[in-house]
């Protein structure tokens, strides 16, 4: 069982600001800011606030380059599947100044969605699998918070 609240040296809010996007894909800086906030939320430890001066945490990141490829072909070959790759830089901050540490091997991961000849229900595949790789990045920078606090014994 993961026990939140106390944890963190007593800290009790946190800020998540904006991502940057460094990508081309349109929103995927608040897809990802929005993703986190969510998680924040849903563990409830930390009370999200808006005014990152006044958190005990803040995190902000940038959203990197997101790669897409063909990944299964038709025998006519059209793109059946395509995946995409996303990874994302993140900065956890206390109010104090320090960071607390965020493996960034732990901060990329790799979605497939079917291609379609509709472009729009292939646009609707690929967000969602842009939102899908959101959640689960978001997990893990939250995993990697309380697993930093755990780590030094507090």
């Amino acid at each position: 069982m993961v026990h939140y609240r106390g944890a963190l040296d007593g800290a009790e809010t946190i800020s998540v600001r904006t991502f940057e996007n460094a990508s081309s894909q349109p929103n995927a800086e608040l897809m990802m800011t929005e993703a986190l906030r969510k998680e924040f939320l849903r563990r409830g430890g930390l009370r999200l606030i808006a005014d990152s001066d006044r958190a005990d945490l803040f995190v902000e990141g940038k959203v990197l380059p997101i790669v897409t490829a063909p990944r299964s072909f038709s025998s006519i070959v059209l793109a059946l599947e395509y995946e995409v790759q996303v990874a994302i830089e993140v900065q956890v901050r206390r109010r104090d100044g320090t960071d607390l540490a965020i493996d960034a091997r732990s901060l990329g991961e790799t979605e497939i969605y079917l291609a379609s000849s509709d472009v729009e229900a292939g646009r609707k595949n690929r967000e969602e699998a842009l939102r899908r790789i959101s959640q689960i990045l978001a997990g893990r920078v939250v995993d990697a918070i309380y697993l930093d606090d755990v780590e030094k014994g507090s």
